[in-house]
């Protein structure tokens, strides 16, 4: 009897102990609510980047040039990149604007009225800085299809982005895109002509031409894919240090249709700098021509290049993105040589202060912000 009693007092205690046990206990705390706060500082903040995108002019490669380039059976273009070099590696994207097609040896170097120019020049690029090259202009076309495929063959081996000349359709039909400090950059290419060479049928893909319907479609095919769009343009008039009426009104229609910074190319003379207030509310940029970078033409201005700047912003908060171009600036350089041996491309300033330059650097400055819309 006294067992069972003794069962019976301990099932009493340990329903006491579970009975308290459990009122007692806390609610758990939801998660959610904890880190709500937090999700919601995250969606005022802001992100903003900056990247600065520089052009250069022609790289066109005269027979004196690649001359002074052969050594000990190939060919060397780095020396004459060596006094710019430091200049051209401030950029964090740079393109260069490759007129003489960049065929290689097989094909046959030539000069002037039909380039090829050894695939060195492209190693020498890669060496001072440049990041991308752009190739529709009149003398892409100098080798045919053969050059083409060659100079793009080259490329796709060292890893040197290029736009303006294709493969085949499908490379034509793909924009390039390029990511620079989180801002995705779309880079168009074309030209006026091929100084006469027909472009092979059904082979339009080989050299973009200027056809403005073609045009507006690949800039609105490319803002869908790009925080910018920047234009390599082949036009103008040779050796006119002012933009024609026609370059004008392409600029103004690119612009429109969604562009935002033009390179210009083939006056083989500086012209000047543009900013331009677009329907939109944006401000487009337009570089006439940036001259000739490196070449065998000398005298009258065509010794006179440069690398044009650009700083673009990009800023992504809760409103959206922007995109704004807060600084455009100009660097001027020289191409020397010693009667046709030892070329180099010089920033004018030292150029100048060697006594190899007959252009003051203030002339050549005023020359190119001389137009009114234009807003440093």
């Amino acid at each position: 009897m006294r067992g069972r009693y003794g069962i019976f007092i301990g099932m009493i205690v340990l329903l006491v102990i579970t009975y308290f046990s459990f009122i007692s206990k806390k609610p758990e705390i939801n998660s959610f609510q904890d880190h709500s706060p937090k999700k919601l500082s995250l969606l005022e903040k802001t992100f903003i980047t900056e990247a600065v995108v520089g052009g250069i002019g022609d790289i066109l490669i005269h027979s004196y040039v690649y001359n002074d380039a052969y050594q000990n059976g190939t060919y060397n273009f780095t020396k004459m990149f060596e006094p710019i070099r430091s200049l051209l590696s401030s950029p964090d994207f740079l393109i260069a604007n490759q007129e003489s097609i960049a065929g290689g040896v097989k094909l046959g170097v030539s000069t002037y009225p039909q380039f090829n120019t050894p695939y060195e020049i492209t190693d020498a690029l890669l060496y001072a800085g440049v990041d991308m090259v752009t190739n529709a202009n009149n003398h892409t076309l100098d080798k045919g299809e053969q050059g083409v495929l060659s100079a793009i063959s080259y490329y796709e081996q060292v890893g040197m982005p290029y736009t303006g000349m294709f493969k085949n359709e499908a490379d034509r039909q793909k924009i390039r895109v390029m990511s620079v400090n989180g801002i995705q950059l779309a880079v168009l290419s074309y030209t006026y002509g091929t100084n006469g060479i027909p472009v092979p049928k059904g082979k339009s893909y080989l050299v973009n031409l200027l056809d403005e319907e073609l045009m507006v479609k690949d800039i609105q095919r490319a803002k869908e894919l790009a925080d910018v769009i920047i234009l390599s343009v082949h036009w103008g008039n040779e050796y006119q240090r002012i933009p024609t009426d026609a370059q004008k009104h392409l600029a103004q229609k690119l612009l429109e249709a969604g562009a935002d910074i033009i390179f210009g190319h083939h006056p083989h003379v500086l012209q000047p700098i543009e900013r331009l207030p677009l329907s939109d509310g944006r401000t487009g940029v337009v570089f006439y021509s940036l001259g000739n970078f490196l070449s065998g033409q000398w005298k009258d201005y065509k010794d006179l290049g440069g690398m044009g700047t650009v700083t673009i912003k990009k800023t992504v908060n809760k409103q959206g993105t922007s995109i704004d171009i807060t600084d455009v600036q100009f660097y001027p350089t020289y191409v020397y040589h010693n009667n046709y041996r030892n070329y180099r491309v010089y920033p004018l300033e030292e150029a100048v202060s060697l006594g190899i330059a007959p252009y003051p650097v203030e002339s050549v400055m005023k020359h190119l912000f001389s137009m009114k819309n234009e807003q440093q």
